[in-house]
C-alpha cells in the first residue's frame, strides 16, 4: 500500500482538483510496479492449423565396434535383421555349417548391429524432397552407437502412413572407455542425431483457413486480459470487427481470401507489439531437485515462522569374540549400533510483508532454512494466508 501526505495549506488543498489527487496516487503506483513490455504477437499465440507432427520407426544401426546388442537378450534385433536380409533376397534360416550341424536364429552372436527408435519432428508446410533432423536411440542393450551407420528406415505419423526415410551416419556427443572393470563415459553414447538424414516423402495439408478467409489463433498462456489486449490491438491495425474473441484462449480472425494476401497479412498480423497482462503470481516446487522459483508478482504478510530439524544417526559397529586358545570355541562378529536422535532449536521468528520480489526473497533468507525446509515452509505459508501465490509441484 502507498501513503501520500501532502503539507499543502487547508485553501490550497482545497484548490487542488480531485483530478490532480487522483493522478498523482496513480504515478506513485507507477513507480512500484514493475513496468511491462510489449512483445511480439507471433511470442504469445500460434495460428489454428499450423503444428509439428511427430514421427517414429524402428531401424537397425550397423558398423559398431563391438558395441552392438547381446543377441541372446535381444532377440528381436536378430529378427529384424532376418528380415531385412530376406527382402534383399538372403536366407539365413536353418542354414548349415562348415561342420554340417543347422543354425538357426537364436544361436547368432552379433556384436556391430543394435536395433533403436528413430524419432523427428515434421515441421509444417513440409514438401517432399525436404530434409530433417532425426534422433536414434537405442533400442536394446547396445553400449555405445559411436561409428555405426542408421539403414534405411521409414518414419510414419500418427496415421500409420510413411512421410519420411530416414538413412545416415550416425552422430555421438560423448565418448567412453573401459578396460579390467574400470570404466569411465562421458555423456549418452545410446542416443544420437543424424542432420539431414531423412527425406520427406509425403506432405501434411495444413488447413489454416476456413471458407471466406476465417482463420484462428489461440494464446500461448490463457489469460482474459491479454486477450482482449490482442483483439484491441488487431482491430486498430487492421480495423473493426477483425478479431473477435470466441473466449479467454481462441481468437477468430477475419483473414483476405487470397492465400497470397493471407501470407503477407500473418506476417503483418505477428509483427503487431502487444503488452501481455501481468502474470498470476505462482511459485514452482521442484520436489526432485528440490529448487523453487517465484515470479515478480509474489507478495507476502506478515507472519510468525517456526521450523526445526529433524536428524536420525545410525552407527553401526562389528565387535569380534575371539575365544581363547584350546578351549574348541568359535569366533564370532557380532554387530553394534548406536542411535542418536537430534532435533534442533526451532526458534519463532518474525517474517516481514514484502511487496515486490527483493523483499521476499529478504524475508525469506532471513529463515536461514534449507531448500528443502523451505519448501514445507511456503506450503505452510499458503495454507496461513501469509503467501499471496499459487503454489505448483513439479
Amino acid at each position: 500500500m502507498v501513503t501520500l501526505r501532502f503539507s499543502l495549506h487547508r485553501a490550497a488543498l482545497r484548490a487542488l482538483s480531485v483530478t490532480a489527487v487522483a493522478v498523482l496516487a496513480f504515478g506513485a503506483l507507477l513507480g512500484t510496479a514493475p513496468a511491462a513490455h510489449a512483445e511480439r504477437l507471433k511470442d504469445l499465440v500460434s495460428i489454428q492449423g499450423v503444428r509439428d507432427n511427430p514421427l517414429i520407426g524402428y531401424g537397425l544401426v550397423v558398423g559398431l565396434d563391438g558395441t552392438g546388442d547381446q543377441t541372446t537378450q535381444t532377440p528381436f534385433t536378430v529378427q529384424t535383421l532376418a528380415n531385412m536380409l530376406a527382402n534383399l533376397g538372403i536366407s539365413i534360416n536353418n542354414t548349415s555349417s562348415a561342420s554340417g550341424s543347422s543354425q538357426t536364429l537364436s544361436s547368432m552372436q552379433l556384436k556391430n548391429v543394435a536395433a533403436v527408435m528413430v524419432t523427428a519432428t515434421l515441421p509444417p508446410f513440409s514438401r517432399p524432397g525436404e530434409q530433417l533432423d532425426v534422433t536414434v536411440s537405442s533400442l536394446g542393450n547396445a553400449k555405445s552407437l559411436r561409428g555405426g551407420t542408421l539403414l534405411m528406415t521409414p518414419l510414419k505419423g500418427a496415421d500409420g502412413q510413411v512421410y519420411a526415410l530416414a538413412q545416415g551416419n550416425v552422430a555421438i556427443g560423448g565418448a567412453g572407455a573401459s578396460a579390467n572393470g574400470s570404466k569411465v563415459q562421458v555423456n549418452q553414447l545410446a542416443a544420437g542425431r543424424v542432420v539431414g538424414g531423412a527425406i520427406v516423402e509425403r506432405s501434411v495439408p495444413a488447413a489454416v483457413a476456413q471458407a471466406g478467409g476465417v482463420m484462428q489463433m489461440e494464446v500461448n498462456d490463457m489469460d482474459y486480459d491479454t486477450t482482449q489486449r490482442i483483439v484491441s490491438a488487431v482491430n486498430n491495425l487492421f480495423g473493426s470487427g477483425t478479431a473477435t474473441p470466441l473466449d479467454g484462449r481462441t481468437i477468430q480472425l477475419r483473414a483476405p481470401t487470397d492465400p497470397a494476401q493471407q501470407v503477407a497479412f500473418v506476417a503483418q498480423l505477428e509483427d503487431l507489439d502487444v503488452k501481455p497482462a501481468q502474470a498470476a503470481a505462482k511459485v514452482i516446487l521442484n520436489a526432485r531437485t528440490g529448487s523453487i522459483v517465484m515470479n515478480q508478482m509474489v507478495t507476502l504478510q506478515s507472519c510468525a515462522v517456526a521450523h526445526g530439524n529433524l536428524s536420525v544417526v545410525i552407527n553401526t559397529q562389528t565387535a569380534v569374540s575371539q575365544p581363547n586358545a584350546l578351549s574348541n570355541g568359535q569366533t564370532v562378529a557380532a554387530r553394534q549400533s548406536q542411535i542418536q536422535l537430534k532435533q534442533d532449536n526451532g526458534a519463532l521468528k518474525l517474517v516481514t510483508a514484502g511487496a515486490n520480489l527483493a523483499e521476499v526473497v529478504k524475508a525469506l533468507n532471513a529463515l536461514g532454512a534449507t531448500p528443502a525446509d523451505l519448501m514445507s515452509i511456503l506450503q505452510a505459508m499458503k495454507a496461513a494466508g501469509a503467501l499471496r501465490a499459487d503454489l505448483e509441484i513439479i
